[in-house]
């Protein structure tokens, strides 16, 4: 699923598409249909850690900035913890993407990194991994900065489209499944609210 937002800030589908198991080669095909039907190159686009999907956008758009989500890095930092040291690692992490400035995310970076290295290397990794991307927001204007760092718009239309497509499991064929998903899509467009700024 590819959702744009236009200069005022106003959220569409772009793509729904099947595909196998977000493959680099799934990706590449949606991006390049959203190529042929005239889509410019984006200015960023967020998403998880998919690697086909960075794989494919690099082929198809290379000039785009490419931010993580913070909801998806969080969740998988947190993995590399015990349950007992998760509630002050995901404060550490909150002050990150909250800090006022790069500099202070910075920072806070290399605290996390200092203070959770010696035990928990494999949190401190997923973490160093992708700080670049996960800090790209910095460079666009403050009042983006809480749209531009996750992927929540979208997660949130998935949870309308999984809502009934739970309900129907079998009962469809694979392009019946896309339809009925797109169509949910577009009912649940007409609520969405603006992007800020």
């Amino acid at each position: 699923m590819v959702i744009g937002v236009n200069a005022c800030g106003e959220k569409r589908f772009l793509a729904i598409e099947g595909g196998a198991r977000e493959s680099t080669q799934s990706w590449r095909e949606v991006l390049l249909k959203l190529k042929a039907r005239g889509m410019n190159v984006p200015r960023l686009a967020i998403g998880d850690g998919a690697m086909g999907f960075w794989a494919a956008l690099e082929e198809v758009y290379g000039d785009t900035r490419q931010p993580r989500c913070w909801m998806h890095k969080t969740m998988n930092v947190l993995n590399g913890l015990p349950t007992s040291a998760q509630p002050k690692a995901k404060q550490a992490l909150h002050e990150i993407w909250q800090a006022d400035t790069k500099e202070e995310a910075e920072r806070a970076v290399d605290w996390f990194i200092r203070t959770y290295a010696p035990k928990y290397p494999k949190a401190t990794l997923c973490l160093q991994k992708d700080r670049e991307e996960l800090l790209v927001f910095y460079d666009f204007p403050a009042q983006h900065w809480q749209s531009i760092r996750t992927t929540n718009p979208i997660e949130s239309t998935f949870g309308t489209i999984r809502h009934r497509t739970n309900r129907s499991k079998g009962c469809l064929t694979r392009d019946g499944m896309l339809h009925m998903m797109f169509k949910l899509g577009l009912c649940a467009e007409k609520n969405w609210r603006r992007q800020r700024g």
